[in-house]
């Protein structure tokens, strides 16, 4: 398996080491809800590093990510930040991504598990235009700090003045001595979050580490594990590429018309969206709420008495609100906010209601 820069920290803190997507990844240290609720009401620092990063140079390069994302590239200036998905000729999702506008050249920030599956893509769909790619993903480091006191944190380590950048924005800029791309970005649902690329050179990952734990120290800073990264995320209706979205479900049945311009142009899966939007959405990822202890993972079929009317996407405890929430593909007709549910759990259909999202407010 693959190892971050910061492996052996997490060794050293006791981390409990699964594999994902191909890399020893920590899952959690001191427990999920402990690392969750340090997040909420402080700050946590998670290992992203297995995230791909892309560079898109060429004189087209807006052109060619304007072609290739769903949303609408001409609107970044440099320094900005956009969430959008790529999508296959039929409106289905090939991941969903950040795009940073770095002025001579754009970089994509793709999911770990389809890298290989992008680029390959990516390269597919370049015709007359004249881009090239450069995949820096082994020599990024990526950490996210996420939480309340993650400005006051990393303010300690940086000259650039971290309140002047709205959210979704960036800068290059030196974080503890290194050149880094300070992101005012996360996927916690936290406003006041960041997420530092630096080199993956492993001294100088470590003395990053070590650096914004000790600037932290004040406000009981915490390693956080990948299981309380999908409970945050979870809780702000955040979409997984694999489970609430693939390459069977497209960009709107997945709920993410609001990244989807239809009206700026071609773009590679246009036409199949506008029809189904046309034709209207026979299915849609909405969120709903379990009033029981039990959870409803991913797969778990959902009905309306008999019938099957849909499949849970995500599932799992919202550590703030005490409940069990998720997200589920329910068909036409019982996807509307407040439909009564059924999901099949262990055998035994639970009654859940969808809800309005996110879930946390």
């Amino acid at each position: 398996m693959k190892k971050t820069a910061f492996y052996y920290i997490h060794k050293k803190l006791g981390a409990k080491m699964v594999d994902f997507v191909g890399f020893e990844m920590p899952i959690q240290y001191e427990g999920i809800i402990a690392e969750h609720k340090a997040v909420r009401n402080s700050v946590g620092v998670f290992d992203v590093s297995h995230m791909g990063e892309v560079q898109v140079h060429g004189p087209d390069a807006a052109k060619f990510v304007q072609k290739i994302t769903t949303n609408d590239v001409t609107k970044l200036n440099v320094g900005d930040v956009q969430y959008s998905a790529m999508c296959y000729e039929n409106g289905c999702v090939v991941d969903d991504l950040l795009v940073y506008n770095c002025g001579d050249y754009f970089m994509l920030v793709i999911n770990a598990s389809n890298i290989d599956k992008d680029i390959d893509w990516i390269e597919q769909s370049i015709t007359d235009e004249d881009v090239h790619l450069k995949n820096i993903s082994d020599e990024t480091s990526l950490l996210a700090v996420q939480g309340p006191n993650s400005m006051a944190t990393l303010q300690k380590l940086t000259d650039v003045d971290l309140s002047s950048m709205p959210y979704y924005t960036f800068k290059f800029g030196q974080m503890a001595g290194q050149d880094v791309i300070i992101s005012r970005t996360g996927y916690t649902g936290e406003k006041i979050c960041f997420e530092i690329y630096s080199s993956s050179n492993k001294e100088k990952s470590e003395a990053l580490w070590n650096a914004i734990f000790e600037a932290g120290k004040e406000f009981d800073i915490k390693p956080t594990g990948l299981g309380a990264r999908d409970t945050l995320r979870l809780e702000y209706a955040f979409r997984l590429y694999g489970n609430d979205m693939d390459e069977n479900i497209n960009v709107l049945e997945a709920g993410l018309g609001w990244i989807t311009k239809l009206d700026k142009g071609d773009f590679t899966g246009s036409e199949a969206l506008k029809k189904a939007k046309a034709d209207g959405l026979k299915r849609k990822v909405v969120g709903f709420i379990i009033d029981d202890r039990l959870i409803a993972r991913h797969g778990a079929e959902i009905y309306s008495g008999d019938k099957k009317v849909g499949v849970v996407t995500s599932g799992n405890i919202s550590p703030m609100l005490n409940k069990n929430i998720g997200l589920a593909l329910l068909d036409e007709g019982y996807n509307k906010i407040g439909t009564d549910i059924e999901i099949d759990i262990r055998g035994k259909k639970i009654k859940a209601k969808t809800v309005k999202t996110p879930f946390l407010k």
